[in-house]
């Protein structure tokens, strides 16, 4: 009889373990933290692991009083190169006191305190792409210190990872977050190379739909290592058909920007626009402490934040190419429209756009405008100024490389 007892009990205890891990594997993200695309700073771009407390408190001190902050731009996110190359005495993961002389937790304090939220970077891996510890057989463990520390956004990368597979690396950090139990942004930073949109929506937040960025407006850049950073305009076509699977709360991520770094300001604002018209997180990758009046003007420009920040949280799609000039619709609320005229090309173009011979429709998302039924506004985002309607054909030049986006208002 007491045999039989032990049993039962032991498998009651056994039960409730295999429950609570269950639990634990079914848990998933925190919802709506991300029903708009998320909009920010990180460190990679410019600064890579050249990274220090001054750095930080310097860039949330101008995040806010140029007006980055008030545009929309909250997260200071610290990429790779934040720790120690090893783990402390309990396996914790150690903020490296040479650049962080205060600690971590006084600088995500002080970031807090300007109204901003934070965010650290680490790696499913063994190692970070960097070299530093990464977080495999960590998970639970690093989730608990993130949410001690109150960080508020985690971007999670996909170097030294052999063996193991996305969907399972993702998922295991995905709740060990949603168990350390503070809401924090999960960012999938894999690629794209195990097509996380189609399994992500209930993992994370975002995901990274390409390799890294460069800042061209249409090249490839080749490392030696073997692999290759792309310009802005290669990672805009670089997926097709997947724009279904993006909206509110669960976004594809075209990758950090590089406005202000290398590219001209005309390759800038067209950067920017199609950022916006892609519905992709805007997180901004320049040294704010160089920043050009240009630069700041085209990262805080409202009307196009707005295109991006739009509650029906739709991707823009390509909707004619011709000779070099590409016309890119996106559905807004209220019966609205967002269209780019984008110049690929290394000449000028001249726009010629007859509203009424065209009926823009989208596939994915059942949207509809019959230009020969409805008569739009149309207001330039970037002049910020009303330029007519649809009764007229739309006529302009375009610079090489130049965008003008419209806001079609019925």
């Amino acid at each position: 009889m007491k045999r039989i007892i032990l049993i039962f009990l032991l498998s009651i205890s056994f039960l409730g373990f295999s429950q609570g891990n269950t639990h634990t594997q079914s848990g998933g993200k925190f919802e709506g933290l991300a029903m708009t695309p998320p909009m920010g700073w990180n460190s990679w771009n410019t600064f890579a692991t050249n990274i220090d407390e001054k750095l930080v408190k310097e860039t949330a001190d101008i995040m806010v009083s140029s007006g980055m902050a008030a545009a929309g731009y909250n997260y200071i996110v610290l990429d790779d190169g934040w720790m120690t190359k090893e783990r402390d005495a309990n396996g914790d993961l150690v903020p490296d006191p040479v650049k962080f002389p205060n600690g971590m937790k006084a600088v995500i304090d002080y970031v807090h305190g300007k109204g901003l939220k934070f965010g650290l970077y680490n790696c499913a891996g063994t190692q970070t792409c960097a070299g530093y510890p990464g977080t495999r057989g960590y998970e639970y463990q690093d989730a608990r210190f993130y949410a001690k520390l109150e960080i508020d956004f985690l971007k999670y990368d996909w170097c030294n990872t052999k063996g193991i597979t996305a969907p399972e690396a993702y998922t295991t950090m995905s709740n060990a977050l949603k168990t350390a139990g503070r809401p924090i942004v999960f960012s999938l930073c894999e690629w794209g190379d195990n097509q996380p949109w189609e399994w992500g929506k209930p993992v994370g937040n975002l995901w990274r739909i390409s390799g890294d960025i460069y800042p061209c407006f249409d090249c490839e850049f080749k490392h030696p290592e073997n692999w290759s950073s792309w310009g802005f305009m290669k990672i805009v076509e670089m997926r097709k058909d997947i724009r279904k699977y993006s909206g509110p709360d669960h976004w594809n991520d075209f990758d950090m920007m590089e406005v202000g770094n290398e590219m001209n300001d005309t390759e800038d604002k067209s950067h920017f626009s199609m950022w916006c018209m892609m519905a992709s997180p805007l997180v901004a990758g320049n040294d704010f402490r160089k920043m050009s009046k240009e630069t700041l003007a085209i990262l805080t420009n409202k009307e196009l934040i707005a295109v991006n920040q739009d509650k029906l949280g739709i991707q823009g799609f390509k909707y004619s190419a011709e000779d070099g000039l590409e016309v890119w619709v996106k559905p807004l609320s209220d019966g609205n429209w967002a269209v780019t005229f984008l110049n690929r090309s290394d000449v000028a173009k001249k726009i010629n756009f007859d509203w009424k011979k065209h009926i823009i429709k989208d596939a994915d998302f059942g949207y509809e405008a019959d230009f020969s039924k409805t008569v739009f506004k149309l207001k330039d985002l970037w002049k910020n100024k009303e330029v007519g309607n649809t009764k007229k054909n739309f006529v302009s030049d375009l610079a090489p490389h130049d965008v003008i986006t419209l806001r079609l208002i019925p």
